[in-house]
């Protein structure tokens, strides 16, 4: 079993666990305990390699579990680039966040690899996140398993509420996406809603990708609406995006007036029609990363 599979958690335990087990590494004479995972050297268990990983984006409760760091310079894999889709404009962040090898879950230490993996034979395709688990999965995909390269953004951490689904495949994670339901609040500040269900984040591991994937997380999206005449996909959208919207538009020509990408809250004004855009030559259209 990984530890998706157990039985669910809540986070006032895995905190409390989290802390037991701080507090008992710290009063512990000499450090004796070690970490061994397929891809890192054997690696000492010190309270100086632990620190506090923060799961959610805002969150006021601080809901949080213990990454084992490897030694060394704490600047390593800094991440300089963070967006967040549902934004209007890039948001260019600093988050010093060196590697992560293992993560404390169940009473064990569990390298990243295990954490995003299930035994489970019935979890496989697209399946809504609703678990803890399943939301730490997808914090690990988006921050932590697929660093980007320079010519790549992150999206930022996601709220605890975020709607989403993950995608599994030969028992694993390999995506997951993420949407902007109809009515829902666009921030904590300005009381607006959204107008439309919209597509707001999409992520497929880079092994993955070029496999018809994020194809298939779009029609998903698409025929979880079947009552609205109108969806939304968040600006700006990336090169790779154009490129599966493209591909499903050319394919499915019903939805060409149907899908818009759209500026929060998604009024009239802020609606674009994609297929008619990329009629018009107004993106900048590459081979497909993400799908």
């Amino acid at each position: 079993m990984f530890p998706v599979d157990f039985p669910l958690v809540e986070e006032t335990d895995l905190r409390s666990a989290s802390e037991q087990y701080l507090l008992s590494l710290e009063s512990r004479p000499k450090d004796n305990e070690w970490f061994q995972s397929p891809k890192t050297s054997k690696l000492e268990i010190t309270a100086n390699s632990i620190k506090w990983l923060q799961l959610f984006e805002d969150d006021q409760t601080k809901c949080s579990i213990l990454a084992l760091h490897p030694p060394g310079d704490p600047s390593q894999g800094m991440i300089t680039h963070a967006y967040k889709h549902s934004d209007t404009q890039k948001c260019l962040l600093t988050l010093h966040s060196p590697p992560v090898v293992a993560l404390y879950l169940h009473g064990s230490w569990w390298c990243v690899n295990d954490v995003i993996r299930t035994s489970c034979e019935s979890r496989t395709d697209l399946l809504p996140v609703q678990s803890l688990m399943e939301r730490l999965i997808m914090f690990l995909l988006n921050q932590v398993v697929e660093m980007p390269s320079q010519e790549e953004t992150l999206f930022s951490m996601h709220t605890r509420t975020e709607s989403a689904k993950l995608l599994w495949r030969d028992g694993q994670a390999v995506g997951f996406y993420t949407v902007k339901h109809k009515g829902s609040l666009c921030d904590s500040w300005s009381g607006r809603c959204y107008q439309m269900p919209v597509l707001d984040t999409v992520l497929v591991r880079r092994s993955w990708r070029r496999r018809g994937l994020g194809l298939k997380m779009l029609a998903d999206f698409c025929s979880s609406f079947p009552s609205e005449e109108v969806l939304g996909i968040s600006v700006p959208l990336s090169a790779s995006m154009v490129a599966v919207c493209r591909h499903f538009l050319h394919l499915n020509e019903d939805h060409r007036d149907r899908l818009y990408e759209v500026e929060a809250p998604g009024a009239w004004t802020q609606q674009r029609n994609i297929w008619l855009n990329i009629q018009l030559s107004r993106y900048l259209l590459t081979v497909d990363e993400v799908g």
